[in-house]
């Protein structure tokens, strides 16, 4: 039972502890920041909320008087909690009182702070993972759980009995953040055992976490408090609605830990398994969703009493993803950590709110943009793109009019005209002259065709851009046949305007939802956004990331690989390999050298610098001799894709967003067509698809060009394609015809499979302008 005085309203701040900063500093300073450390746990809570439900102790009641209900008490069932409308919510955490009861904890004189107690000794450990499944076994066969009962009760009535049973040396405090002192393996055969035990088992152990959680609520916190909430994060229970009261005020105490505890947490996160790990991960935002859109409202207590449910959840996510991205390669994808549900909530309030609020506790999901998938990214840069877009076109029109002149609508779009054979040229003139209009819509004019761009040629136009821009002979990107991938050249060269274009043409395809077929390694939308936003100090170094020997491997795999040896070599680095801190680059047959630090041509290789030597070899290749040429390219891309939503991505959702992805499902793109003229039973379209599927990559690569514009697959996959096959009333002696624009495919009658294949073969692989040339 809980005790008596548990019904009495808990304080509502939270001391932070202190102990070991010293010790531990340096490893704090390494760690990544976590986001939004500063925010509350409780941020968006506008109003109190206490003194709304019941206490916990009536919680307790409730279950006791639900046991007398149970039929057999020794079979399995499934856990049942009663009604939690009632629970009474736990005080709210506010984060400016706590710290400011920390920094009175760091000013209290030497004999003041020693009357904090000292960790606490431990109840002796009793059992071992074999005495409690031999436990389990013999309650399975005899119908006798009475053990087991007295185990899940005991140990989860409060936070010293659970470090009792699963930390590994009771001795031990374990305060590193390698090592969480935890048994795993003990953790995971209670819990795996839990969820099969009989009902009264489950309920004592909810009971006890209750306990724990009130006990808990107040007073610096200990390493043994971590471990206790890091083990109680790992409960399966914890996946029924039922109990997601509990849940959230489990939430609550770990996103109000100081962030020198959340950090531990992190490190300590580190090390459970991928399965465990994912399941962990899941289960909160399972939490999230279903407090969003519930699928019975009244399971839950209303919104507005437990605003601070979702932040907590958020916050505690948070914690996993530092986790995540501290490894490599990570635990789990990126994109585990996408919740969908948040592409059915009003995202442009959500941007709003953190643009407006960002330096408040007002609570924002793009303060926390790892939950925020890809496809709702999208529409938010895509939303205030437009937004931009309407601004720009709205302030022509004004100028105009105040002027007293009369509008054009043409003054509403960025016109490119352009000439085939002039592309490049053509294309550097019309974005520098018209700079200040490249926030508007792009239409794209191929001078002498009578073209009229519904969106195709803006296609065409990026397509045929790229590909000169690309090509070897052109000299600006070398492209690596082992990567398969383009790098800048790292030649100097008097005007990098045209690394300028290429980065304006990646911004406008981004703003214009067009995607392109650019091969650039990882490492580039890195470099890209660093910084995510241009810095008003044109003086500040931009495209300059820390590198590694990993994003090199992704450019040029031989050379990494031999700088790979050198770190691993056993035998004499400095005669073996007779080196300094000198490298030779050719420019136009020229061999030049460049110093890695200053005089490096008399510094040797040697093992103890060796580490050095690789890291200011990278640091050169993919920082230092491509500056000027990525820096252009950089103010390029942000000159027309400037735009606070980029703090939102992470690199490899900017590769997405410029490229598409290249992983093609041609029957994901057969169930979405839509057909006008023709039915999906048809002869025709049957045959279509038996030709289409069997193709090889590189030739459902080129249909997909020649119905679309692109080879590539936009970020909401084949169904944003919103592919259309037409019935054309032509003759069969006719090839197919393609409306780019309209992503529309119009396909004659074809008598038989093998004349549609021949005939679509030849479209697909001849296709460019108007006509074939």
């Amino acid at each position: 039972e809980l005790n008596q005085d548990s019904t009495a309203p808990l304080p509502s701040e939270e001391g932070g502890e202190d102990e070991e900063e010293g010790e531990k500093e340096k490893e704090r300073e390494k760690l990544p920041a976590l986001p939004s450390a500063s925010t509350s746990a409780s941020g968006g809570l506008e109003g109190g909320t206490k003194n709304q439900f019941s206490t916990f102790s009536n919680f307790i009641t409730t279950i006791n008087q639900k046991k007398e209900g149970i039929g057999n008490r020794n079979s399995p069932t499934q856990l049942v909690i009663p009604n939690i409308k009632n629970v009474r919510d736990l005080p709210p955490i506010c984060l400016d009182v706590r710290q400011k009861q920390r920094i009175s904890i760091d000013t209290l004189p030497q004999e003041v702070k020693a009357l904090i107690p000292p960790e606490p000794s431990l109840p002796i450990q009793t059992k071992t993972v074999k005495d409690f499944q031999d436990d389990v076994e013999k309650a399975k066969s005899s119908g006798d759980w009475k053990a087991v009962h007295d185990f899940y009760s005991t140990t989860f009535d409060s936070f010293l009995e659970i470090n009792a049973a699963f930390k590994k040396d009771t001795n031990s405090p374990f305060n590193t953040i390698e090592d969480s002192g935890i048994n795993a393996k003990f953790v995971n055969v209670v819990y795996d055992a839990l969820l099969n035990t009989p009902q009264d088992v489950q309920k004592s152990v909810l009971k006890g976490i209750i306990n724990g959680l009130l006990q808990e609520w107040k007073g610096p916190r200990t390493k043994d408090d971590l471990r206790a909430y890091c083990i109680l994060l790992q409960n399966p229970q914890f996946s029924n609605t039922s109990t997601y009261v509990i849940y959230a005020h489990l939430l609550r105490q770990i996103a109000a830990l100081t962030e020198a505890d959340h950090h531990f947490l992190v490190h300590w996160s580190k090390k459970i398994s991928q399965r465990r790990f994912k399941e962990l991960v899941d289960r909160l935002l399972q939490f999230i969703s279903l407090r969003l859109f519930p699928a019975k409202p009244e399971e839950f207590p209303p919104m507005v009493k437990c605003t601070w449910w979702i932040p907590s959840a958020t916050k505690v996510l948070a914690l996993f993803n530092a986790a995540n991205s501290l490894l490599s390669p990570p635990v789990i994808s990126y994109t585990d950590f996408y919740n969908s549900t948040l592409d059915h909530i009003d995202l442009m309030e959500e941007y709003h709110n953190w643009q407006c609020y960002g330096n408040s506790h007002r609570f924002s999901f793009c303060r926390y943009p790892f939950i925020i998938s890809i496809a709702a990214k999208k529409v938010i840069i895509q939303r205030d793109s437009e937004q931009q877009m309407i601004s720009i076109a709205r302030q022509s029109l004004v100028d105009k009019v105040s002027r007293r002149q009369k509008p054009d609508m043409n003054m509403l779009f960025l016109n490119v005209k352009v000439r085939r054979t002039h592309l490049v040229s053509d294309s550097l003139d019309e974005l520098a002259r018209k700079r200040a209009d490249l926030k508007k819509k792009l239409k794209v004019t191929f001078v002498g065709e009578a073209g009229l761009d519904m969106g195709g040629l803006t296609k065409e136009w990026f397509l045929l851009l790229i590909r000169q821009i690309f090509h070897p002979d052109y000299g600006m990107f070398t492209y690596h046949k082992d990567s398969h991938c383009h790098w800048f050249s790292s030649f100097k060269c008097d005007n990098y305007s045209e690394f300028r274009l290429v980065g304006a043409l990646m911004g406008l395809a981004v703003y214009n939802s067009i995607t392109l077929d650019i091969r650039f390694p990882p490492c580039c939308y890195k470099k890209l956004l660093s910084p995510p936003i241009v810095p008003c100090d044109h003086n500040t170094l931009v495209g300059i990331c820390d590198v590694t020997l990993d994003d090199l491997f992704q450019i040029m795999p031989e050379l990494a690989h031999g700088l790979s040896e050198l770190l691993s070599y056993e035998g004499n680095v400095e005669e073996d390999f007779y080196s300094t801190f000198q490298v030779f680059q050719e420019e136009f047959g020229v061999i030049k050298s460049y110093y890695l630090k200053p005089n490096g041509d008399k510094i040797p290789v040697t093992k103890q610098n060796r580490k050095e030597y690789v890291q200011l070899y990278v640091d050169f290749l993919l920082n230092k001799s491509i500056y000027k040429q990525f820096a252009a390219f950089y103010y390029g891309f942000h000159s027309v894709c400037a735009s606070y939503a980029l703090l939102l991505l992470r690199p490899e959702e900017v590769e997405i967003l410029v490229c598409g992805s290249p992983e093609l499902d041609m029957s994901a793109l057969q169930r979405s067509t839509q057909y006008e003229g023709y039915q999906k039973t048809d002869l025709t379209i049957r045959y279509f698809w038996d030709v289409v599927l069997g193709f090889s990559l590189d030739l459902q690569k080129k249909l997909l060009h020649f119905a679309t514009g692109s080879d590539r697959v936009p970020v909401g996959g084949m169904a944003d394609l919103n592919f259309k096959i037409s019935k054309s009333e032509t003759s069969t002696n006719w090839l197919p015809v393609a409306h780019t624009c309209f992503n529309q495919l119009c396909l004659p009658p074809y008598k038989n499979k093998k004349e549609l294949k021949q005939k679509l073969i030849i479209g697909i692989s001849n296709a460019e302008g108007f006509g074939l040339e």
